[in-house]
């Protein structure tokens, strides 16, 4: 049993898990029956969690091979098929020796960068220079997918990064291999809502129509308020009521949020101690403070125009029409243009988001915290 059951990043078992059983049943449902998907929501919202846990259940586990490469941080080509590839090496480890040699018999370009040691253990030693021939290599994962001993799934995470790549066909090519792959199904998942429902709506994109699209929600209230209770009742803690939905309220049912509040709370209640509406203000600023260092440096880093901006949007909290002069003139911004184009540099930087017209902050305790020192904007 975790000490602490609100987990922040990766997963750790069903146990820890809150809810989504209709999308997970949905889910392994189109996967199953072979239908490359879409899965596309805010970040933060758990779509890498959900991806995990479908792996995790036996329809998947026992039947497939299971792959989950992130590209966030990725620039190029390059980078793209370095992950690639040490996403496969570091799945197939637990499988021993045999099934990284069988892979290696395809990606030949990579074995150099792969040593064992006396009990078959495998190291990956390549750095991202290594991949001296990005579409070469590439080409080697995709005919080990398709000659792997049971069938596969990729899941490729934040996979609008492609879209940024400066090789040019990056998506036609991508499209194309998976197309020929028939051994194998794919998951796209991103959190850039539009540039990734450009990519499979557009008919102008190669991917039109190529997947099944899949959009996450946030977790029924009811469905967090029980799983909440659960986990802090079974360490002798406890709620008042409305705690949970207070929390659920102030981030909108963002999940990473919702776990990040309750995992600071449960650390904070000592046993027999009941959490209260107080204490969910006090941890709120504990995190804040955590974080007060690093947003002084990212506000730090910003224009003039960029950081007023920004400090706009956190007051107003969700921004319509970014643009207008009502906007403009009640937060002494210099001008449309100028606007326009701080907008797209700040979305860039991830300091904010936009999605179906709405602009806001992408980081909320950073919102907040924005609100707290600069008075004049609370």
């Amino acid at each position: 049993m975790l000490e602490n059951p609100f987990i922040t990043y990766g997963y750790e078992s069903a146990e820890y898990f809150c809810d989504r059983k209709d999308e997970t049943k949905q889910l392994i449902s189109m996967l199953t029956n072979g239908n490359h998907t879409a899965l596309i929501s805010p970040r933060r919202m758990g779509k890498t969690g959900l991806l995990q846990h479908c792996f995790s259940q036996p329809q998947l586990s026992e039947q497939y091979n299971t792959f989950l490469v992130d590209i966030y941080a990725t620039k190029n080509l390059q980078d793209m098929v370095y992950q690639m590839g040490h996403a496969i090496v570091r799945k197939l480890k637990s499988r021993g020796q045999s099934a990284i040699d069988r892979f290696l018999q395809y990606a030949t370009s990579l074995r150099m960068g792969i040593s064992f040691d006396g009990q078959g253990n495998a190291s990956w030693h390549l750095g991202i220079g290594d991949i001296k021939s990005p579409t070469f290599t590439l080409d080697e994962i995709f005919n080990y997918l398709e000659a792997a001993d049971k069938r596969c799934i990729v899941a490729i995470d934040e996979f609008q990064a492609i879209a940024n790549y400066p090789e040019k066909n990056v998506e036609a090519m991508i499209r194309t291999y998976v197309q020929q792959c028939r051994n194998a199904v794919f998951v796209f998942s991103g959190s850039h809502q539009s540039m990734m429902s450009e990519m499979f709506t557009s008919p102008a994109r190669p991917f039109y129509q190529s997947v099944s699209l899949m959009f996450l929600k946030p977790v029924a209230l009811a469905e967090y308020e029980s799983f909440a209770r659960q986990h802090f009742e079974k360490h002798e803690k406890h709620l008042a009521e409305g705690v949970v939905e207070n929390i659920y309220e102030q981030f909108d049912g963002t999940t990473w949020y919702l776990q990040k509040m309750l995992n600071q709370l449960f650390a904070t209640t000592a046993i027999g101690e009941t959490v209260t509406i107080d204490d969910v203000a006090h941890a709120k600023q504990q995190i804040i403070a955590q974080n007060e260092e690093a947003y002084k440096d990212t506000l730090f880093q910003l224009t003039v125009r960029q950081r007023d901006l920004f400090l706009a949007v956190c007051k107003e909290g969700k921004v319509r029409q970014i643009t207008s002069s009502a906007f403009i003139l009640s937060n002494h911004l210099a001008s449309a243009s100028s606007v326009q184009k701080a907008v797209g540099v700040l979305i860039s930087k991830q300091l904010m988001t936009h999605h179906q017209g709405i602009y806001e902050a992408y980081d909320k305790f950073f919102a907040a915290w924005v609100n707290q020192r600069y008075k004049i904007f609370a």
